[in-house]
């Protein structure tokens, strides 16, 4: 019996992010972590993903709780929220969601970008 595969899918924010991660690295003259980034998403996320979507913890185990993040959940059709969940690979945290056979990556982050980004969270 054939195993059943979830297609994997990258969402537009998910490339944006991306990009950013790129930049963020190629900063910190880390650029190398980026091929890295790739290779991993490629060789190990997108397949194991593939085939247990539902590996990563669910979202609201940990719910958020900053004024803007639950907004932003409010904001979510009716169960969506529920659909949502984490995964963490290396310096990653991913954001992804099953919609029936298909899985959806929706965001992911460098652990320490945020950190490090004062100049575009408080630009001059």
């Amino acid at each position: 019996m054939a195993e059943r595969l979830h297609r994997v899918e990258l969402t537009e924010s998910f490339l944006a992010r991306l990009d950013s991660i790129e930049a963020f690295l190629t900063e910190a003259d880390a650029a190398f972590a980026y091929d890295d980034l790739l290779a991993g998403l490629r060789a190990t996320v997108v397949p194991n993903l593939a085939r247990f979507p539902l590996m990563g913890r669910r979202y609201l185990d940990q719910p958020p709780q900053s004024v803007e993040a639950l907004e932003q959940l409010a904001k979510l059709p009716a169960g969506a929220a529920d659909r949502l969940r984490v995964l963490l690979h290396g310096d990653y945290l991913m954001l992804y969601s099953v919609v029936g056979e298909v899985l959806y990556l929706l965001s992911i982050r460098h652990h320490r970008q945020l950190s490090f980004d004062f100049a575009g969270i408080w630009p001059a």
